[in-house]
């Protein structure tokens, strides 16, 4: 427990959920990571696809982010609509499920929870490729380093929302001052020099073009540009994060994350161009990622350069915070609608949707080490769950203002239109492009997350049918049940069970499994003297001592075919078995004792029915008592 305390902090009274609200200064941090951290690794997925075209391809990046910048631009009006429509908290499932119906929701669902799952692991491992780049020595550590980060996220985000908050605070910030920092510098070094600065270091040399320009060439840098976006509906989900009023901060907060965003995409645009940086290969020795490029050549690699690059790693790595604080809130909101299990309802200690966090920390785990921590490999996959969460809440306002009406519907649904078919031409342009990369494996894990979250449903459905009951208990047919006590050897522990079952019943039935040692005949030998006269003297009913014969020494199993049996021969009966068991002071002491009650009671639920109960008859060493 002390250790606990220690990770985790101490629990915090339901009462205290308005003191763990935040507001904008911590809500940067918290919603905003994913998404400004995107600016180190969205120009350079764009970049790395124009290497074939040399110096050529450099140029093509200001087009291609000018586009991101529109499209980005579009999105944010729309998210603003949406929070002030859903101050609850308006996430792509809300919008989609509301005003299009349940399985856009699940769509919806289903393309948030794949998209937050890769927002984390690429977070990770861009976080670490940063590192790599500064310290090409570590590159061989690369999966160990990303795991790592992991654990350290998964137990900081345990902490509860306002200490991530806190903890992440410090790195965002001096983030947003270095890179927009270097950004200003670079563009008045560049202004001065009529557009062509000279670098402090120079950047590595540009090979030369391999392929010709092509249409197909630009658009897939466009998609892979694109995961610079991801993020953006971050706000919309986590809206009751925010202290009250919760939609105004959420607003602000939204506002000037897209702003910072959009200053830094612009000028790193801008300033690759004018120093003439392009991608090096990913994984390759020698790899440089673009802003430790951008960076040395605008301000050597002096103090701010290293301060910056740490930077850079930090919010590069944090980023998958994001995805840790709205993966368990959309996880709470289909929970709740039924489909995904209960369990990811559930407040934990810190109030954190504790469930969803471990759940959002395997599955990122597991694609970590599928694909060595290289972002690169995860970026295929990447985008086309955002864009199309984009899509489907957008497309969900429209319907929103239709039936909402009003002053002001018309512009509101002309507004979200835009965002609809503006983010649905990019769903197809992604997919189109990132298609044979990977982006199949993404549309294939889409509908196999909404037929599993459609059998949860069904399963729920089914449970709530069956056990659903409108009338007042029964009082009829009330009897005692026989009895049935397995007892290995006479000792308190037995004794103990046994007095339960005088309690509960005249009928008992004591199970005794020979297995061919000493304590079988001993138990046989002393049965009169040790229950069936304290029963007679008692005015009890006498227990009945059945031995069965076990040949193989098996133990757990003749006790279960014994209950079955019974079951058949008395088909108007209903059962107890009690199972003593003993419960040890610590944990590790359960190793020094076999694990047969564990086994029973998990054997006889299984195969067991409605007629049969199992009762634990817990022995607590080191606090026992006579009763």
């Amino acid at each position: 427990m002390e250790i606990l305390r220690l990770l985790l902090g101490s629990p915090l009274a339901t009462e205290s959920e308005q003191a763990e609200r935040i507001g904008p200064a911590k809500g940067i941090p918290i919603f905003g990571l994913d998404a400004l951290s995107s600016a180190a690794y969205g120009p350079e997925a764009a970049l790395t696809l124009l290497i074939p075209l040399g110096m050529a391809g450099v140029a093509y990046i200001l087009p291609i982010t000018a586009s991101i910048l529109v499209l980005l631009t579009i999105v944010y009006f729309s998210y603003q609509q949406t929070i002030g429509a859903y101050p609850q908290g308006g996430g792509s499932y809300t919008v989609a499920s509301e005003n299009l119906g349940v399985w856009p929701g699940l769509l919806a669902a289903a393309a948030l929870m794949i998209d937050y799952v890769l927002t984390a692991a690429v977070g990770i491992s861009a976080g670490v490729g940063a590192l790599v780049s500064a310290a090409p020595e570590l590159q061989k550590y690369t999966l160990p380093l990303c795991l790592l980060i992991l654990v350290i996220l998964t137990i900081v985000n345990l902490r509860g929302a306002s200490e991530a908050g806190a903890i992440f605070l410090i790195p965002t910030y001096l983030f947003i001052v270095c890179l927009l920092g270097a950004i200003v510098w670079g563009v008045v070094k560049a202004i001065a020099a009529g557009g062509h600065p000279t670098p402090m270091v120079d950047p590595p040399k540009l090979k030369a073009a391999t392929e010709a320009i092509s249409a197909w060439l630009i658009l897939r840098a466009f998609s892979s540009g694109c995961t610079a976006m991801t993020g953006v509906e971050a706000v919309s989900n986590g809206v009751m994060a925010f202290k009250n009023p919760p939609d105004k901060y959420a607003r602000l907060t939204l506002t000037i994350i897209i702003g910072i965003l959009m200053v830094m995409l612009g000028g790193i645009a801008y300033l690759v161009r004018a120093y003439h940086i392009a991608a090096t290969e990913p994984g390759a020795q020698g790899y440089q990622s673009v802003l430790s490029q951008l960076i040395g050549a605008i301000a050597g690699k002096g103090a701010f350069y290293w301060v910056s690059l740490g930077s850079i790693f930090l919010v590069l790595a944090l980023s998958a915070n994001t995805a840790f604080a709205d993966f368990p809130r959309l996880s709470r909101a289909i929970a709740n609608n039924g489909y995904l299990p209960h369990a990811l309802k559930l407040r934990g200690r810190r109030l954190v949707f504790e469930q969803g966090v471990y759940a959002l920390a395997l599955l990122a785990g597991i694609l970590l080490v599928i694909f060595g921590g290289i972002t690169d490999r995860l970026i295929p996959l990447y985008a086309v769950g955002a864009f199309l969460a984009f899509t489907l809440s957008q497309a969900g306002m429209v319907m929103h203002w239709k039936k909402a009406g009003g002053e002001g519907a018309g512009k509101n649904m002309f507004l979200n239109g835009l965002g609809a078919f503006a983010t649905g031409v990019t769903v197809v342009v992604v997919l189109v492009a990132k298609f044979v990369e990977g982006a199949w494996i993404t549309m294939l894990l889409i509908p196999l997350m909404i037929f599993l979250m459609y059998r949860v449903k069904r399963h729920y459905d089914r449970v709530q049918k069956e056990i659903c009951l409108d009338r007042p208990a029964s009082t009829e047919a009330l009897c005692a049940p026989l009895v049935v006590l397995p007892m290995n050897r006479w000792d308190a522990v037995s004794e103990r069970g046994l007095r339960f079952a005088w309690s509960l019943s005249p009928d008992i039935r004591v199970l005794h499994v020979e297995s061919g040692d000493d304590e079988s005949q001993d138990l046989r030998q002393r049965w009169a003297s040790l229950a069936e006269g304290p029963a007679k003297e008692a005015g009890l009913p006498i227990p009945e001592l059945v031995v069965v014969k076990s040949p193989y020494r098996y133990v757990v199993g003749p006790i279960v075919e014994y209950v079955l049996k019974l079951e058949k021969e008395l088909p108007d009966r209903h059962f107890a078995v009690l199972i003593p068991e003993l419960v040890e002071s610590r944990w590790y002491f359960y190793f020094l004792h076999n694990n047969r009650p564990q086994a029973l009671k998990a054997m006889l639920l299984f195969r067991g029915n409605q007629r049969v109960t199992v009762i634990n008859i817990p022995w607590y060493l080191e606090q026992s008592h006579s009763g």
